[in-house]
């Protein structure tokens, strides 16, 4: 089937565009379901290539203009066709005849003139039908809907249509709803309508009312709804009708834009009097053109008043309020009232009188007012409305909690009471109901705070789209909590709601809630938690995706659940949101990060220790203090011939031989020796530095010892660091016993090239060698 919706949008596109249309106006969209839309396209015609795969068309709000026999012929299993104001001026007689499966037809606002039976014969389905505002003046020459045996929804007329006939409706006996724009009827035939025997609901329009009567004679049988719009009923007069002649069947009647006077009030009286059964009147957008004058003789010869239970006034106007007298003459009508309500007519009183008339009322609807707590005390006074169980006054001008609850104390029986939309903003430590109150509606009132001026025997709360940041009221009945729009953090204590079984807490500021908080409400069944700003943590993820009784319970999961944070999945539903195991497990994440820090630092230390990395720190902790002095320059004052570096335990040799030959020759060498050169009191690693650049040589007396001293080592470090470095030969080498190679330890890499690229002088055991050995020294030191 789908497949067959694609080739149909194929050549409608193709064909359209042929003509010379462009691709936007050709363009029809059809669902898998056969439901195709071409609506408000421009379209000059019935797109070609429809089939039988089209379940229902909208072509409305184009400039289709005609209809033709070809048009519609492949779709036989269409069953809505929609053709409204697309300036259709013409239909072929045969425009409908595949269409035999269609309920409903709609062509209506457009330009037909003259009506045709042939359109409807073969309509056999047909349910609805709508012909109203074209341009004829009558429904055909002969009947249209007789074939129509299946018709439920029909409305006909215009501002043209000047007459109603028998032939009409001939053939209809049963209809739903009847829709006649009547508005400039010139005649009525009657008993025109008497031939539907059962109408469940008639719209008529009718700006004059002179043929109302006549038409709602006709109806006295089968109508149950009537309703009537945009009528002017200064001139009715409706005639008395003898007791045979009332409806039993009609319950309710409505007037929608009429204009009434104190005069046409008395008819209307009268044709509420024809309705025997009646039991709701509504009038919505009418206007009252009078002060009240009513003829208490016509209203007292009405025969059952009381059976009227329900009054709904919507958009009341009174032009002469300012003249108005009382209300006491329609008392007598109100006594078995049970539901009223009066929306956006500027009442501000209801008077006590009439509230104490109101004996059976039980719903009273004031929404949208002037009422203020000074009137609404008056209105509410002892013994008024003693059966009220419902009241609403959503949107009136009352601004303090506390006085409205005192003023409602004589409503013994009130159970419901709606004061939302009203301006509030505190609330009183206390306040004072009716004992038997069960629901509260304080919505939108800009209340800050809750307090225990909320009664305790509330099963009911709704107090949305506020300014409360907590919620701390122990209401131990209360089984439903509305609480959305506000500035809440966290769910309410479950401890405070014992009972409650539904809670509405949408479009706060929640961030979370637990698995403990939710198994805390324990009968809880309905919860609606949407459109706050979840912290998607990888708990908070982890409860909401798994608990399957959870989202049982959401009534708005997952649509309206999206995750605030972390940025990197802000918009995503919480439902499909994943996080990375580095997130979700920070904490082992940062035990492992610190476990394998410290086992780094444990293997630096290692690495140091075999590597000497602690050496490398020192020397260039020596070569920075180094560097902060001066090269050495080619004229600079030279104090020592050598600076001598040896071991403290080869200082016997140093001392009692080589100071001894070198210092005591001719001409002496000047030696320096850390024993009696160095300065008293300046650091050590000073005091090596600044001998070894006053020294012309630096001599070291290596040795086994050597190598292990701390400070020998030391003063070949900065040797290593600043003499080899500057590529001279002031480092005289003097082997005091054998070395291995390997003894010299690999980060003096400078003395091991040395010693594997230069000569250097070994002190001889033989006596006889001693004497070339001191002549080799001493011309090392002069060069």
């Amino acid at each position: 089937m789908s497949h067959a919706l694609w080739i149909l949008w194929a050549l409608g596109a193709i064909i359209t565009l042929s003509k010379g249309g462009s691709p936007d106006q050709a363009f029809l969209s059809c669902d898998p379901t056969g439901v195709c839309d071409g609506s408000s396209r421009s379209l000059n015609s019935i797109p070609s290539g429809l089939t039988e795969a089209v379940k229902s068309l909208d072509l409305s709000n184009n400039k289709i203009a005609y209809v033709g026999n070809t048009d519609l012929q492949l779709c036989v299993n269409l069953k809505a066709l929609i053709l409204k104001s697309s300036e259709i001026n013409r239909i072929d007689e045969d425009a409908f005849l595949p269409l035999g499966s269609l309920e409903h037809l709609d062509l209506s606002y457009n330009y037909l003139s003259n009506l045709s039976s042939s359109w409807f014969r073969p309509l056999s389905s047909l349910q609805f039908l709508s012909l109203l505002g074209n341009l004829y003046k009558e429904l055909g020459e002969t009947s249209l809907f007789s074939h129509l045996t299946n018709l439920r929804v029909l409305k006909v007329g215009n501002i043209y249509t000047s007459k109603i006939q028998k032939k009409d409706f001939t053939g209809i006996t049963f209809l739903k709803e009847l829709e006649i724009d009547a508005s400039n009827l010139q005649s009525y035939e009657p008993e025109s309508l008497k031939s539907i025997q059962n109408i469940s609901h008639l719209i008529l329009h009718m700006r004059q009312p002179i043929l109302l009567p006549a038409t709602f004679v006709d109806l006295l049988s089968s109508l149950e709804y009537f309703e009537l719009r945009n009528t002017d009923l200064h001139t009715l007069h409706f005639p008395e009708l003898p007791i045979s002649e009332t409806n039993p069947l009609i319950k309710k009647f409505t007037f929608r834009n009429v204009e009434i006077t104190d005069e046409s009030f008395n008819e209307v009286m009268k044709l509420f009097s024809s309705a025997s059964e009646l039991s709701e009147l509504e009038f919505d957008d009418c206007t009252l053109n009078g002060i009240g004058n009513f003829d208490s003789s016509v209203i007292e010869k009405i025969k059952d008043p009381g059976k009227v239970e329900t009054l709904i006034i919507r958009k009341l106007h009174i032009p002469q309020f300012y003249l108005f007298n009382d209300l006491s003459s329609i008392y007598s009508l109100t006594g078995n009232l049970k539901r009223i309500t009066i929306e956006n007519s500027k009442v501000f009183l209801v008077p006590c009188l009439l509230s104490q008339h109101l004996k059976s009322l039980e719903y009273l609807d004031l929404s949208e007012n002037l009422m203020v707590e000074e009137y609404l005390k008056n209105s509410a006074c002892k013994d008024a409305w003693p059966s009220l169980q419902t009241l609403i006054l959503r949107q009136n001008h009352l601004t303090s909690l506390e006085k409205t609850g005192e003023t409602l104390l004589t409503l013994k029986n009130l159970t419901s009471l709606d004061i939302s939309k009203n301006s509030f903003k505190s609330m009183p430590e206390n306040c004072w109901w009716p004992e038997k109150m069960k629901y509260l509606n304080l919505s939108s009132t800009q209340i800050h705070s809750l307090t225990y001026c909320i009664p305790q025997t509330l099963e009911i709360l709704d107090v949305s789209n506020n300014n409360l940041n907590s919620f701390s009221l122990m209401l131990p009945q209360l089984r439903e909590l509305y609480i959305s729009r506000n500035k809440l953090k966290t769910l309410p204590d479950s401890t405070f709601l014992p009972m409650l079984l539904v809670m509405r807490i949408s479009r706060n500021t929640i961030n979370t809630f637990s698995k403990e908080q939710f198994e805390s409400l324990q009968k809880l069944k309905t919860l609606e938690a949407g459109g706050n700003n979840f912290i998607c943590s990888c708990e908070f993820l982890s409860f909401m995706q798994e608990q399957q009784a959870l989202t049982k319970v959401l009534v708005d999961w997952p649509e309206n659940y999206l995750c605030d944070s972390p940025s990197n999945v802000r918009g995503q539903r919480v439902q499909d949101t994943r996080l990375s195991v580095a997130e979700c497990h920070r904490a082992a994440l940062v035990s492992a990060v610190c476990c394998a820090l410290l086992l780094f630092i444990l293997l630096m230390g290692v690495l140091c220790h075999r590597l000497h990395g602690l050496w490398y720190m020192k020397m260039m902790w020596a070569w920075l203090q180094a560097k902060r002095k001066p090269k050495k320059a080619h004229n600079r004052d030279i104090c020592y011939d050598a600076f001598v570096s040896y071991s403290e335990r080869d200082s016997y040799w140093v001392e009692s031989l080589m100071v001894q030959e070198l210092e005591n020759f001719d001409p002496p060498f000047r030696l320096c020796l850390h024993k009696r050169d160095f300065v008293p009191g300046k650091w050590i690693i000073d005091n090596i530095i600044d001998c070894i650049e006053k020294s012309h040589k630096t001599v070291f007396v290596l040795s086994e010892n050597f190598v292990k001293s701390e400070w020998c080592k030391y003063e070949l470090d900065f040797s290593h660091f600043r003499l080899f470095d500057e590529n001279n030969d002031a480092a005289i080498l003097i082997l005091l016993e054998p070395i291995e190679k390997k003894a010299i330890p690999q980060r003096f890499c400078k003395l091991r090239k040395i010693m594997n690229t230069k000569t250097y002088l070994e002190w001889p055991n033989d006596e006889a060698q001693q004497q070339g050995f001191w002549l080799n020294l001493r011309t090392a030191i002069k060069s």
